[in-house]
C-alpha cells in the first residue's frame, strides 16, 4: 500500500501556517476485496499542495482575521516591509480589497444589516464579527506547460457536516486573484457550512516587470525566480521598453476564457482531494477516498466572469460533479444556436447576443460623447468624464462618419442613441459615465489582447500597461507597489499604479485619458485606438477566439438559476442572460433554468455605497441580496426538493433621498423572488421566444 508522509508543522494562531503536503496517493491494496480506495492528488495539479490552517481568532477563512469592523474600516491592513510582504499580509489585503470591490460596505447600503460577515445562513444579524475557523489548500493547475498555473484555493470551515456535505464554487470575479469571489459565493458557502472551491481562472494579479524582471510566487510575494510563477511573460524581459508591464490575463497568450469553466471544474476535483485530505478516515496515515461526487452536494456558483465559470462547467461536466448552478450577473456569451428569439414586451429583440468584444468595443467609441448628453447631466460620475476630450470624441467620430450630426449637444445626443441602438437598455443610460471612466477602457484593452493572443510587444493598437509619473509618462513602477499587487490589484489595469498607456500618442506615450490623442493631435480619448479596437473583431485569431469561448446553454438539465440586474451598464442583459436563457431553453431539451431579472440593480454594488459615485445609492439597490437569496433557493431545491422561483421581473424600490446621503436600505426596497409571480411580472419561454414584461 503507497502511503504519503506530510512535511513541516503546523500552527493555529494568527499567521498563515502554510505546510507543504507531499506524495502522491494512487490505488491501496493488491486487488483483494479488502481494498482501500486511496486519496489521490489529481494529475493537473502543478508542484506542492499548500494547507494552512485558522483559528476563527486572529486569523479566519472569511475575513483574514479582520472581522466585519476591520472589512469596514477605510484604513486598510498594514504592511511591515514594504518590499518584502509576506504571505499572511498579502492574503489579508487581498479579502479586504477583493471584499470591498465586490459588495456595497455601507451600513445604510446593507452591509452587516442584510449581508456581510455577521449575518448568519438564515439571515440573523449576529453581534460577533463573523470570523470563520477552518483549514485552506493552495495549489496550481496546470496543463503540463508551465504557462497556465491557474491558482486553485479549497476553504474547509471548522462548521463542515461530513455527514451532509456540500461544496460551492467560486471562480473569482472579473480578472481578479483567487480570493475574487470571497465576498460573494465565498460568503454564503462558508455561513452554510460547506467547503468553498476558489479558482482565478487563470486570470488573476500574475504580472511581469520587464524592468526588473520581476514576478509573482504563488503566495503573491514579488521574486525574480521564473520557476512556480503566477505568470512569466514571453518574450524574455528587457526586449520591451518604455516601462512596460506585462499583466497575465491580456498577455499570457492563453486565452484562458475558454477554459474558465474546465478550471472550475478542476477547482472542483481539487476541493474533493482536500475534503478527504482533510476529513475522510486514514490507513496507515494515508487518506481514503470518503467524499464523492455521489455523497457530496455541488453548487456552482459565483458573479460576473465567475457566474459565466460556473455556467460554462456546467455545460462541460460529463462526470455528474455539479448538481445545480445559481449566479450573479453572469457574463456568459451565447453561441447563437437554436434560432432563440428575446422580446422585451411587445418588441422583439433584434440585435441580441453580441459578444463582450463587440459591445465593449462600441462603448469605447461611443460612450465618452454620449456621457455628455444634456439627458445624462445628473449622471453619476459624469465629472470623470473630460468635457473637452469628451467633445473631441463627438467631433472625431463626426469626422469619421461614424456620426451625423453637426452640433456637439446633437452629436452626445446621437452616440447615446447608438449605444441604445446596439442592444443597451434606456435604464442603463445613466451609467455610462462612470463606466467609461473606470471600466470600459480596462476591459477592452484587456480583452482585445487576449483575444488575438498578443504578447506584451506586440503594441496591439498601441496600447501597453506601464506605471505613470506626474507629467502622465510611463515610468517604473515603484517596487512597493509592485510588492503589493497580489493584495491590491483587480488583474485589469488601470489597478494599483499600472496604468493604460497609449503608446502611439503623437507627442509620446502618455496615460490613456483625457491628455491621449488620436494621429494629429485631437484631444479626443485616442478614437484611433478606439477605432482600432472595434477594427481587431474581424481579425481572424480574435475571431476565432471569441467563438472559441461562446456557450451553448446546454446545461444537461441541471437546475439553474441566473439572476441579473436589468439595469447592467457593463454586462448588458440584452447581450448575456436573455439570450443566453433564451436559447439554453432551446437547446437543453430537459432545461430547469430560472431567471430572474431585477430591476433597479445594475452591476457595481461597490458603486453603491462609493462617495465618489453620489447617486448610485439613491437609484440602485444591491443585487448581492437577490445573488444571496438565489443560493438559498438553489441549496432548499437540491437538499428539501422545493421548486426553484418561476422566471420572474422583481420590481424593487430605490431609496431614493439626497444622492451622497440616502435613507438606509430596508426590506421594502427588495421584494421577494415570488413562487408565484404576477402575470405582469412572470417571464416566458414559448415558441423559441422568451418573453421579458417591461
Amino acid at each position: 500500500m503507497t502511503v504519503r508522509t506530510r512535511s513541516g508543522t503546523e500552527s493555529t494562531n494568527g499567521t498563515v501556517p502554510w505546510v507543504a503536503l507531499a506524495g502522491v496517493l494512487l490505488l491501496g491494496g493488491c486487488g483483494s476485496s479488502n481494498d482501500v480506495l486511496l486519496n489521490s492528488q489529481p494529475s493537473f495539479v502543478a508542484g506542492v499542495v499548500q494547507r494552512a490552517t485558522f483559528d476563527g481568532s486572529g486569523n479566519d477563512l472569511l475575513t483574514a482575521g479582520l472581522g466585519k469592523t476591520g472589512l469596514q474600516s477605510a484604513v486598510s491592513p498594514t504592511i511591515n516591509d514594504a518590499l518584502n510582504p509576506t504571505a499572511a499580509e498579502l492574503r489579508r489585503l487581498a479579502i479586504y480589497n477583493n471584499y470591498r470591490a465586490l459588495v456595497d460596505i455601507t451600513t445604510s447600503g446593507g452591509f452587516g444589516v442584510l449581508f456581510g460577515p455577521n449575518v448568519d445562513a438564515n439571515g440573523v444579524v449576529g453581534t460577533g464579527e463573523g470570523k470563520i475557523a477552518g483549514t485552506e489548500y493552495l495549489a496550481f493547475a496546470d496543463d503540463g506547460t508551465g504557462k497556465q498555473n491557474v491558482t486553485m484555493l479549497v476553504q474547509i470551515p471548522a462548521t463542515f457536516n461530513a455527514a451532509s456535505p456540500c461544496i460551492v464554487t467560486a471562480a473569482s470575479s472579473g480578472s481578479r486573484g483567487v480570493y475574487g469571489a470571497i465576498a460573494t459565493a465565498g460568503e454564503w458557502g462558508l455561513k452554510k457550512g460547506c467547503a468553498v472551491a476558489y479558482t482565478d481562472k487563470g486570470t488573476g494579479n500574475g504580472a511581469h516587470d520587464l524592468a526588473t524582471n520581476t514576478v509573482f510566487d504563488m503566495f503573491g510575494r514579488p521574486t525574480t525566480a521564473m520557476a512556480g510563477a503566477q505568470f512569466v511573460a514571453t518574450p524574455p524581459a528587457g526586449t520591451a521598453a518604455n516601462n512596460r508591464i506585462a499583466v497575465k490575463h491580456a498577455h499570457s497568450q492563453q486565452n484562458p476564457e475558454k477554459d474558465w469553466g474546465k478550471f472550475t471544474l478542476q477547482a472542483v476535483k481539487f476541493a474533493f482531494f482536500a475534503l478527504n485530505e482533510e476529513l475522510a478516515p486514514k490507513v496507515n496515515n494515508a487518506a481514503t477516498v470518503k467524499f464523492t461526487p455521489d455523497n457530496t452536494l455541488v453548487i456552482a456558483s459565483s458573479v460576473s466572469n465567475g457566474g459565466g465559470a460556473a455556467l460554462a462547467a456546467a455545460e462541460l461536466d460529463t462526470e455528474g460533479l455539479i448538481d445545480g448552478v445559481a449566479v450573479g450577473e453572469p457574463q456568459i456569451q451565447p453561441d447563437g444556436s437554436g434560432g432563440a428569439v428575446v422580446k422585451f414586451g411587445a418588441t422583439t429583440v433584434s440585435n441580441a447576443g453580441k459578444s463582450l468584444m463587440d459591445y465593449t468595443a462600441q462603448a469605447m467609441l461611443y460612450q465618452p460623447c454620449a456621457a455628455l448628453s444634456s439627458s445624462l447631466a445628473s449622471a453619476p460620475g459624469v465629472a470623470f468624464v473630460n468635457a473637452v476630450a469628451g467633445a473631441g470624441r463627438c467631433a472625431s467620430l463626426a469626422a469619421k462618419g461614424l456620426l451625423t450630426a453637426t452640433t456637439p449637444a446633437a452629436q452626445a445626443d446621437e452616440a447615446l442613441a447608438k449605444i441604445r441602438a446596439a442592444g443597451w437598455l434606456p435604464e442603463s443610460d445613466l451609467l455610462h459615465a462612470s463606466h467609461f471612466a473606470f471600466a470600459v477602457p480596462a476591459i477592452a484593452v484587456t480583452y482585445v489582447n487576449t483575444y488575438a493572443q498578443a504578447n506584451v510587444a506586440d503594441n496591439l493598437c498601441g496600447y501597453g500597461f506601464a506605471a505613470t509619473g506626474a507629467d502622465f509618462r510611463p515610468t517604473a513602477i515603484a517596487p512597493a507597489a509592485f510588492a503589493r499587487l497580489f493584495g491590491t490589484g483587480n488583474g485589469i489595469p488601470p489597478s494599483s499604479g499600472i496604468n493604460i498607456v497609449n503608446f502611439n500618442n503623437p507627442t509620446g506615450a502618455i496615460i490613456e485619458g483625457a491628455g491621449s490623442a488620436s494621429a494629429g493631435g485631437v484631444f479626443d480619448y485616442n478614437l484611433d485606438g478606439a477605432r482600432c479596437i472595434a477594427g481587431k473583431l474581424s481579425d481572424n485569431t480574435v475571431a476565432a477566439n471569441i467563438k472559441a469561448v461562446q456557450r451553448s446553454g446546454r446545461l444537461q438539465g441541471k437546475p439553474t438559476i441566473i439572476v441579473h440586474g436589468r439595469n447592467d451598464a457593463l454586462v448588458p442583459v440584452n447581450h448575456s442572460s436573455r439570450p443566453y436563457v433564451a436559447q439554453s431553453k432551446v437547446n437543453d431539451a430537459n432545461s430547469k433554468l430560472s431567471y430572474i431579472e431585477v430591476t433597479n440593480a445594475q452591476h457595481f454594488d461597490a458603486f453603491i455605497g462609493n462617495a465618489a459615485l453620489p447617486g448610485y445609492d439613491t437609484r440602485f439597490i444591491p443585487l448581492h441580496v437577490y445573488f444571496n437569496r438565489a443560493m438559498d433557493a438553489m441549496y432548499d431545491n437540491l437538499k428539501n426538493g422545493k421548486a426553484l422561483p418561476p422566471s420572474q421581473v422583481v420590481r424593487t424600490t430605490p431609496r431614493g433621498g439626497t444622492a451622497g446621503a440616502a435613507p438606509a436600505i430596508t426590506a421594502t426596497n427588495l421584494p421577494a423572488i415570488s413562487a408565484s409571480p404576477a402575470a405582469a411580472d412572470a417571464i416566458t419561454f414559448s415558441a423559441n421566444t422568451l418573453t421579458i414584461p417591461q
